[in-house]
């Protein structure tokens, strides 16, 4: 079997001449070298697909072959679920970004990251909804969810998703909407893509001329008082201001921490909105300034370093309250490396108002996600995986009593399955007829994790030919 597969790769590489990268090849190397260093068998084969005919054969070589099969849209996933052990399609190639006549939406391309979208739209004064860096993939953000700083305007990204093209795990290519293929528009929109392959999407855009920004940085002596009066002021903005918090290690490896907020109504009003961010305590660097929305996601791009080891959790919060406060200094205190950070999301304002069963997405109403995470550099040394391990889940843990059910799909793995069933909360068996309608034999199961009876009685049935 072996044999045989190497030679169905030769000549699917013969059928694609410089669109298949096999190990050993520059254009796999520059594949595989994504933002969390990747643990693991590496693929067999990556396929630079520049059309939709170019995925559908992609498709149908995995299936023929019986490999597994993953797409890598902007490559940037903590969990390395952009690559697997078998054949790994590569949209980065697909990044075009296309903005309509009237400028009230963009078509984007499976591949594109923020920065691809941001440099069509910041020149229009437009934006759309994107996560909070540059360099993220839009299909894979929006597909489960996309938190963002514009996310109390505008919503999730995935709020402001009007249409998707996909090729399914039968070669078919279908256009969702909320007319057209309706249950497959929901499922797209929060359970990740574990129905096919997005080639295309339809986003609604914003008017936004610039935002007021910036990354505010704090002594960790100060991160209690800096965090609560943070939190008062956050608690009763307009939904036109969000504020991201940050406890990090600065480049000494001392823990500091970071407020980013950002204002995204009237130009007018940003200099005041955003004026007591200024006063929180003794500030050690930073400003807020305005800028274009592209240049906003820039931000984090210097703390973003490929090829190291990730380690993440989540968790979604009520609110910023004075005990989840404690338990970030607390956790940030017993740090077991400089690599140990905690972020949080906020969720509120337009994003709260959709209704629990207009898309896939799980919880609806005003809260924070806390984001875990912590880096290393791998060196194949097991102690130094498991002390990490072993932080990010005592955080996680730390947070459990004030800490609502579930958590960010995008952020979770497999291994819990109460934990992502109560992730999506009363649209799970809506999620699972969908994906047992539109992926039954479970090829598209390397994304985020659904509910655990969307696929533990759809196993990786035996690979059959499918149509274009």
């Amino acid at each position: 079997m072996p044999d045989q597969i190497e030679q169905a790769l030769r000549r699917f590489e013969a059928q694609l001449p410089s669109r298949v990268s096999l190990p050993g090849e520059a254009g796999y190397a520059a594949a595989t070298a994504i933002w969390a260093k990747p643990v693991g068998p590496m693929p067999r084969a990556v396929v630079h697909c520049r059309t939709i005919e170019e995925v559908q054969l992609a498709i149908r070589t995995a299936r023929d072959c019986d490999l597994p099969l993953s797409v890598r849209g902007g490559g940037h996933d903590w969990a390395a679920r952009a690559l697997c052990a078998g054949i790994v399609i590569d949209l980065s190639g697909m990044n075009g970004v296309s903005v309509n006549a009237d400028q009230r939406s963009a078509i984007i391309s499976g591949g594109a990251r923020a920065a691809d979208v941001a440099a069509v739209t910041d020149p229009l004064h437009v934006a759309a909804v994107t996560g909070t860096c540059s360099g993220v993939g839009m299909a894979g953000l929006t597909l489960g969810g996309g938190y963002g700083p514009l996310i109390g305007r505008c919503g999730l990204a995935l709020d402001n998703l009007l249409a998707v093209e996909v090729v399914l795990a039968d070669g078919r290519v279908v256009v969702a909407d909320d007319s057209n293929e309706a249950e497959l528009f929901s499922a797209l929109r929060g359970g990740g893509g574990n129905f096919g392959v997005v080639t295309a999407m339809r986003h609604r855009l914003h008017d936004l001329p610039s935002v007021r920004s910036g990354m505010l940085v704090y002594p960790f002596a100060e991160a209690k008082a800096v965090m609560e009066r943070c939190a008062d002021i956050a608690a009763s903005s307009p939904e036109d201001l969000t504020v991201q918090f940050a406890c990090v290690a600065s480049p000494d490896g001392k823990p500091v921490v970071m407020v980013l907020p950002t204002w995204c109504g009237l130009p007018a009003e940003g200099e005041t909105r955003v004026a007591p961010f200024l006063k929180l305590g003794t500030l050690l660097a930073g400003n807020l300034e305005a800028m274009s929305y592209g240049t906003s996601l820039t931000l984090f791009d210097p703390y973003i370093v490929n090829g190291q080891r990730v380690i993440m959790d989540t968790c979604w919060l009520p609110a910023l309250d004075s005990g989840g406060i404690s338990v970030f200094l607390q956790k940030m205190e017993t740090a077991v490396s400089p690599g140990c950070a905690v972020f949080t999301h906020e969720f509120k304002g337009a994003a709260s108002r959709v209704p629990a069963e207009a898309t896939a997405f799980g919880l609806r109403g005003d809260h924070v996600l806390v984001e875990i995470f912590a880096t290393f550099v791998d060196r194949s040394d097991k102690e130094e995986k498991q002390r990490h391990r072993q932080w990010v889940r005592a955080t996680r843990e730390a947070f459990a009593s004030m800490a609502l059910p579930g958590g960010y799909p995008n952020f979770l793995l497999a291994d819990d399955p109460d934990r992502v069933a109560k992730s999506y909360g009363p649209n799970a068996e809506r999620l699972i007829a969908a994906k047992r309608h539109y992926d039954p034999d479970n090829v598209f199961n390397s994304a985020i994790p659904l509910p655990g009876s969307a696929t533990e009685r759809i196993g990786k049935a035996p690979c059959r030919p499918t149509s274009r």
